[in-house]
């Protein structure tokens, strides 16, 4: 007799970042709940998109989590709150920029004692210039959901360059689970893989080879163009409204001013302005690891690099190590200062962190994945060109998801 409820597998219990099938489990078991179904599709090989509620609220300022006071109490209140605003899905909603907006998402978690949370935006969003943050009610900290949470998750949203218009169901941040307290890989295990696993051949000249491995693989900045004349994007200000949804829609010069290959290897960053570039050497992640990005020096504090943070396994490695590397893109901002940034420059680094469980589904096109294989790649909103380096000629995308 066939029951109306499929059987719920429960997988083997290990420490890191909990994959996909344990994420599935999860919302099978009501641990992560919502108020509308959760699609399979939602789910990342190591994280879950978040979706965007029916509501949010247009603040005077962003205010700090705390525990005196339940987050809508705080956002509702008369010396905070400017507006409500109605995100129904049939009513798209423009949200201007250097305003700040608290959104209910519509996903609530139920964690247990050994698992916590991480929240980050997703590419699309960071490649946007979107600075968002999670919130617990009476959490301490942004981005993070402790122990034993149970309850709902908001997101703050300041579009920093650009108006964007969103609706309820979109997806502009997603959440990792952690089971226990993994530290990312050390030097030594990341020299092991760079011998088979993070390159495909030996990049020596790069000066990014073994030697430099010193708290975490890499990352510096292609100037060179590899194989474009285009290094760069800046973004224009005072620009049109861009809706989240719109796929491969934009032209691209309405939004941004191109960088042009330097002659002499280096470019300066004007104060708070928003660019995009890539990183010199490739990223490969293999499926039994998830990776994220940190910046070189965080006291350097003149620019931040990589809003987004996070790489899925099988990121620029496929599932057996097929793809030969995909590039990081890079978005910078200045702060209040002109920066000098030349070629080969080290500007971040990957920090490697085991997964729970190899993922059932890896970062790719099987999955709508929209960057696998990119170059020097702006969100997916825009037009893409035919050909924009020498990674685009051979390069097959999907553009569904972020």
């Amino acid at each position: 007799m066939n029951s109306l409820f499929p059987p719920i597998v429960h997988h083997e219990v290990g420490k890191g970042i909990l994959s996909s099938q344990e994420l599935q489990e999860y919302r099978d078991l009501g641990k992560i709940n919502a108020s509308q179904e959760i699609p399979d599709a939602q789910i990342q090989p190591a994280s879950i998109d978040l979706r965007l509620g029916r509501e949010a609220f247009r603040l005077r300022a962003s205010f700090l989590p705390g525990r005196s006071s339940t987050l809508l109490n705080k956002a509702t209140a008369p010396d905070l709150l400017v507006n409500r605003v109605d995100l129904s899905e049939t009513v798209p909603v423009l949200l201007e920029p250097g305003k700040v907006y608290v959104v209910p998402l519509m996903e609530s978690v139920t964690l247990p004692p050994d698992v916590q949370g991480i929240a980050n935006p997703k590419s699309t969003t960071g490649r946007l210039d979107i600075f968002t943050r999670l919130i617990t009610e009476y959490g301490s900290e942004f981005d993070r959901v402790p122990r034993n949470y149970s309850g709902a998750l908001y997101v703050e949203i300041v579009s920093r360059t650009f108006p964007i218009v969103v609706k309820a169901g979109m997806k502009l941040n997603q959440l990792r689970l952690i089971r226990g307290n993994p530290a990312p890989a050390g030097d030594s295990k990341l020299r092991q893989l760079a011998k088979g696993s993070l390159v495909i051949q030996d990049d020596e000249e790069s000066g990014t080879g073994d030697a430099s491995i010193d708290g975490g693989w890499p990352i510096t900045v292609d100037l060179e163009g590899n194989g474009s004349s285009i290094v760069a994007y800046k973004a224009k200000k005072h620009t049109p409204p861009i809706e989240l949804d719109k796929v491969n829609h934009y032209p691209v010069d309405d939004f941004w001013d191109t960088i042009e290959r330097p002659s002499k290897g280096r470019i300066v960053l004007d104060p708070d302005s928003f660019y995009i570039l890539a990183s010199k050497r490739t990223v490969r992640v293999p499926p039994e690891y998830a990776a994220e990005m940190v910046p070189y020096d965080p006291a350097m504090g003149e620019f931040r690099v990589h809003y987004a943070g996070f790489f899925d396994p099988g990121f620029g490695y496929g599932s057996s190590g097929e793809i030969p590397g995909t590039r990081a893109v890079l978005e910078v901002r200045a702060h209040e200062m002109p920066v000098l940034l030349e070629h080969d420059q080290l500007v971040g680094r990957l920090l490697y962190y085991r997964m729970a469980g190899v993922p059932d589904r890896i970062y790719g096109l099987s999955i709508g994945s929209s960057y696998q294989q990119q170059g020097l790649a702006l969100s997916k909103q825009f037009k893409r060109p035919d050909v924009h380096d020498d990674s685009r000629s051979n390069q097959a995308q999907s553009l569904a998801t972020a």
